[in-house]
């Protein structure tokens, strides 16, 4: 019985001790490259969609769409599946596509999915609690052109404490009215991680 009881309070000295070690919090620049634990993060995600989509705007699908229809043309990012090793938040890297999208100013950007619908309930609540010079129209919606989608993927190569993390981020742009690949890009990231 006594060993227990040292067990015991052992364990809640440990407890007590690791709770009173200080931690020191710092703010840092957002853009400032930071990896600590070599897992996919925000300066992978920033860093790899201005690159796709800055290689993405210079293929001729741009040029070719904006000559035969004189316009911009209309781009919907949709889904980029993360089938990798480990948590990403795909929706983060989807924003960051979006946002390099408008930002370059060669193409219009429209809403997808679930903010998709929020707008569409909010236009028809206007029907019925808005005035008639206020409300906004049914059909008014300008129709995507050309959906992006994609897949990051990663490969784990781990001996003892070292190991080697592999992604890879595979992107394509079709035409929405044929089904045409217009363009596919992707980019390879290679991480060595040693403990």
């Amino acid at each position: 019985m006594k060993k227990s009881h040292l067990i015991i309070a052992v364990f809640s000295a440990s407890i007590l001790f690791s709770a009173c070690k200080s931690r020191k919090v710092e703010r840092i620049d957002p853009t400032q490259q930071t990896d600590l634990s070599g897992r996919w993060n925000d300066t992978d995600s920033r860093l790899v969609s201005n690159e796709m989509i800055s290689d993405c705007m210079s293929r001729p699908w741009r040029t070719d769409f904006t000559a035969s229809k004189n316009r911009k043309p209309v781009v919907i990012v949709g889904t980029v599946r993360n089938k990798s090793t480990e948590h990403i938040e795909s929706e983060t890297f989807i924003k960051d596509i979006e946002k390099a999208y408008v930002n370059s100013g060669l193409v219009s950007v429209v809403q997808a999915g679930e903010a998709r619908k929020e707008l569409r309930d909010e236009r028809n609540d206007q029907q019925t609690f808005s005035s008639e010079e206020t409300k906004k129209k049914w059909g008014r919606e300008k129709g995507a052109d050309f959906m992006l989608n994609g897949v990051i993927t990663s490969i784990v190569d781990q001996y003892g404490k070292n190991k080697v993390v592999y992604y890879q981020i595979d992107l394509e742009l079709t035409n929405l009215e044929t089904n045409e690949k217009v363009w596919i890009g992707d980019k390879k990231i290679k991480k060595a991680i040693q403990n």
